[in-house]
Order: C-alpha cells, then sequence, then structure tokens
C-alpha cells in the first residue's frame, strides 16, 4: 500500500462529516467477579470487556432507523481490506468474515475470489441487515472467542474494523484456518479518538477532581506483531492508516461512536458523564477545521497472517550465510591495479 491521502464528504441528517485519511506503512490478576476473569479457560488473557454489553450495544444499533448512517467508517475499512484479499494472488474456496456486522466486506468482493463465505457476529439483529453480495454465504451467530467451526475448516479468514483483538481470538482464527490460510484484518489503534480522549480527561479532571476511562482501551501498533506471533500466525504483515473525520461538535462525534455499536464496553468503565464535564470537554475539543469542525482521529491497524504450512518460505538457518555483510561495502568498489 503506498502513501496516500483522500477527503471525503458524507451527508448525514446531523450535517456532514469529513473524512481524511493518510497512510503509512511500518515493518513488521483474578477478580472477584466470576464474570471478569480470563477470557477463556487456559488462555491466559484477562477478560477486559463485558461481552454481553458490546452484543446489546450492537444489537441497539442495528435497530436504529437510520444505522446506514453510521457505517461509513466500516464501509471505508472493509474496501481496504478487500483491496488486500486481491493482493493475494489466489482463488478461496471457503472464508470466513468474523465480526461481519453487515457483511460490510462481502461487497467488494467476486465470487470469483470467494466462492463461499461464512458470516459470524454476536448480534443477530446486524446479521439480519446484512447487504447483498453475488458470493454464496451462510450466517452462523456465534462469539468469535468460542468459533463453532471444526480445525483446518477454512482458506482465508476476514475481518474488518474489530474494536477488540487479543491472543484467545487470534489462536481461535489460527485453529480454524487450513495450512497456508491467511488471515486479514483491521482494527482500530492505541492512537484512536485521542482528540476525545484527553478532552473528556482534561474536563473531568478540571470538574470532579479526577478521571475515568470513557473510551475503550485500544491494541498499540507495537503490540500487534506479538500477538499474531504468539497465536502462532508467520509472514507477517502490519499497515497503518490515520482516518481524520471531522464532525460539527463533541456530541456528534459521541453519538457516532453510539450508532457504530462501539460505545465502551469495559468493566471498568463509568457509565454517567455529568453535564459539565461534557460543556467543558466541548470547549477543549475545538479550534479544528476553519469551517468550525472538529476532528476525530481513527488509526486503522492492518494486519496480515499465515497458519504455517512446509511449502512457505523459511528463514535461513543460522551460521549458514556464505557472505559477510563486511564484503557488501566492497561492491562496486573499482579494483587496485597492481603496479610493475
Amino acid at each position: 500500500m503506498s502513501s496516500g491521502a483522500c477527503v471525503r464528504v458524507l451527508p448525514t441528517s446531523a450535517g456532514w462529516r469529513q473524512v481524511t485519511s493518510s497512510c503509512r506503512r511500518l515493518p513488521a490478576g483474578p477478580s472477584s467477579d466470576p464474570r471478569r476473569g480470563l477470557s477463556s479457560p487456559g488462555s491466559g488473557t484477562v477478560n477486559v470487556f463485558n461481552r454481553e454489553m458490546k452484543k446489546r450495544q450492537k444489537n441497539w444499533a442495528a435497530s436504529l432507523q437510520d444505522s446506514h448512517q453510521y457505517d461509513y467508517l466500516r464501509d471505508e475499512v472493509s474496501s481496504r481490506v478487500a483491496d488486500r484479499i486481491y493482493d493475494v494472488a489466489r482463488t478461496f474456496p471457503l472464508a470466513l468474515d468474523i465480526g461481519a456486522g453487515k457483511s460490510h466486506i462481502a461487497g467488494h468482493l467476486s465470487k470469483e475470489m470467494v466462492e463461499r463465505l461464512f458470516l459470524t457476529d454476536i448480534s443477530e439483529a446486524s446479521l439480519k441487515q446484512r447487504k447483498l453480495s453475488e458470493i454464496p454465504t451462510h450466517c452462523v451467530l456465534a462469539d468469535e472467542e468460542f468459533l463453532p467451526f471444526k480445525e483446518n475448516t477454512f482458506d482465508l479468514v476476514v475481518s474488518s474494523l474489530r474494536w477488540v483483538v487479543h491472543v484467545a481470538i487470534l489462536s481461535q482464527i489460527h485453529q480454524v484456518l487450513k495450512p497456508d490460510g491467511v488471515f486479514i484484518g483491521a482494527m482500530v489503534g492505541g492512537e484512536t479518538l485521542y482528540e476525545l480522549r484527553c478532552s473528556l480527561q482534561l474536563a473531568e479532571t478540571e470538574r470532579e477532581g479526577g478521571f475515568s476511562p470513557h473510551i475503550s482501551p485500544y491494541t498499540a501498533v507495537t503490540d500487534l506483531g506479538n500477538l499474531l506471533g504468539q497465536a502462532g500466525f508467520s509472514m507477517l504483515t502490519v499497515d497503518v492508516d490515520d482516518v481524520q473525520v471531522h464532525y460539527p461538535g463533541i456530541m456528534e462525534v459521541m453519538t457516532d461512536l453510539q450508532g457504530m455499536g462501539e460505545s465502551n464496553c469495559a468493566w471498568n468503565r463509568r457509565p454517567l458523564l455529568h453535564r459539565d464535564t461534557v460543556l467543558a470537554a466541548a470547549a477543549l475539543y475545538k479550534g479544528g477545521g476553519g469551517d468550525g469542525s472538529i476532528p476525530a482521529t481513527f488509526q486503522i491497524l492492518y494486519m496480515i497472517g499465515w497458519k504455517p504450512h512446509e511449502s512457505q518460505a523459511k528463514p535461513a538457518k543460522r551460521g549458514s550465510a556464505t557472505v559477510s555483510f563486511v564484503d557488501l561495502s566492497k561492491i562496486g568498489q573499482p579494483s587496485h591495479s597492481h603496479q610493475s
């Protein structure tokens, strides 16, 4: 993916949203509440998020009459995930879309690329509103942490705009992939919504003498490669996009997050946000565009990982090199002629 930028103006009932994106490539203790313990038996992963709350959020968002107006970010990211799928020069007989929602990725794919597609999501309401596609699809209501598929089933697993990813989920994906299968996905990164986060923290500290996490914690790009490696993936690739959306005000930012079904669902979230704190945050969250808009940055992390197979290229064994790096500096230098 080459560096670039794009600007889009998205009309809505509340006004408009302007989307600007820039791209860059990078090298690749137990709680007393049993529901807040480990994510899955033996995984060693602490359950930070309330999965039942996330399910309710997504079902509520899908039930909105104008829910399609909040799909702009998912549609944009899904098209970029599809671009990465097309970069793989092969046809996938059977693919799985995890957290498919309304099947945003399938609309960007052809049946020549993917012959059959399974859609999974924890939200039944979202799956019922899936978009039409030329690819034969099958819907499965399931939690991505406990995929109901046999090992070595799928040739391709995709996921678009995940807000949460950890080793337990990646291990499930790795398990259902066939050897030499590929996982291509996207998720929000650690710098997402830093403008909103800073405004709320400063406002709450000034008005209430301290702050609470009102935005979900996200994965840092520096940790993503380690997570993929721990899950067993090889030949890893990580890309980063910064997508900036301009909104009329802070309330529109929070309203759209609710409409996306991506409100904070961490166990330690504080459900109440005082009116005075919101007004103070709105005053801090200003100075965006010259038209009076305010920016909201979404850091999108794209990941590609392959399930190991004997046909894949492997690094040479340590100590097997026949040329020293010191000799590389001599390449291109004129040879010295001997004086008679």
